[in-house]
């Protein structure tokens, strides 16, 4: 990776941890599709993703801990379910094409959208 291509990965970063941040979506909804477009593979695109969003997710928990909007209980309860989910979905995603993830994880992202637009 040439100089220029690091500088720009970090670039990267900085967008995705500010959206990351701000919106609580962990960033991966801008980081897997940038991997996705630079000829990364879904799977390697799903857990480089993953790496990334631990650093910038630890980073943001710090962050919102100082302005006391964390809820621990509620937090550590929804990640031990996260946990189990997280097993899962390695496993089913190895099952699933580059292009047909790349599909799906655009109608995911229209959904979502569609329902974040639409919710009053």
């Amino acid at each position: 990776m040439s100089t220029m291509q690091m500088a720009l990965m970090v670039m990267s970063g900085v967008v995705i941890g500010v959206a990351a941040s701000f919106t609580g979506l962990g960033g991966g909804f801008l980081m897997v599709p940038m991997l996705l477009f630079l000829g990364y593979s879904a799977q390697k695109a799903v857990g480089t993703s993953f790496l990334a969003i631990l650093v910038i997710s630890i980073s943001a928990l710090i962050a919102h801990n100082k302005l006391a909007n964390v809820d621990y209980r509620l937090g550590m309860l929804l990640g031990v379910g996260g946990i189990v989910g997280a097993q899962l979905g390695p496993r089913l995603v190895e099952h699933v094409s580059t292009a047909h993830f790349k599909k799906i994880f655009a109608v995911v992202l229209v959904a979502l959208a569609a329902y974040l637009f639409i919710k009053k």
